[in-house]
């Protein structure tokens, strides 16, 4: 007889959960607020993402002139990662995030990044419109200023998404301690 499930619908398990970085990219290093803070707290997401084989996906506004995701990140994507190249700010609506949906298979979307008040802002109420659960991870996600970085989360919230950080995601996702991947996320945290 299986076990009864007991955990809350909104905990995110690492089988049902993909991670998108929103355009942390290398011309937004002198002008976010918080910048290291921020990719310091996407790298933890993605580094714990791949720990649990959960997938990842990137996206980039505009590289030709704002440059790739800055090397803090890319370095920590694993090699087959998809990065979508983009001018539209939502990232929804893309072919190659429609492609990134597909393979995946997942309906619940982790979002980091930059601008918490554009990008970000515009790619969560895309997803959530599309059917999407997702889950904005505050502590990886920033903007030019703190007014704007916090009109951004709020915005999403109101429409939906559910607010929480990235130490916070990575523990739900393991949901108890004792394996390899929990000794692992543990280091990334400290």
């Amino acid at each position: 007889m299986a076990a009864l499930d007991t955990r809350h619908p909104s905990l995110l398990r690492a089988n049902q959960t993909a991670l998108l970085v929103v355009d942390v990219q290398e011309a937004f290093r002198p002008v976010i607020d918080g910048f290291d803070q921020a990719v310091r707290n996407c790298r933890i997401l993605i580094e714990g993402f791949t720990i649990l084989g959960a997938p990842t996906v990137v996206s980039e506004q505009y590289p030709k002139g704002l440059g790739h995701t800055v090397s803090e990140l890319a370095e920590a994507l694993p090699v087959d990662t998809p990065v979508v190249e983009k001018l539209r700010f939502s990232v929804v609506g893309t072919p190659e995030f429609g492609a990134a949906i597909t393979t995946t298979g997942l309906r619940r979307w982790v979002v980091c990044g930059i601008e918490a008040h554009v990008c970000v802002n515009q790619s969560v109420h895309d997803l959530l419109a599309s059917g999407h659960e997702v889950v904005l991870a505050a502590d990886a996600v920033s903007a030019r200023t703190p007014a704007n970085r916090q009109i951004g989360i709020d915005k999403c919230v109101a429409a939906g998404a559910i607010l929480s950080s990235a130490e916070t995601v990575l523990f739900e996702m393991l949901e108890q301690a004792g394996s390899a991947e929990f000794k692992a996320i543990s280091r990334l945290v400290r």
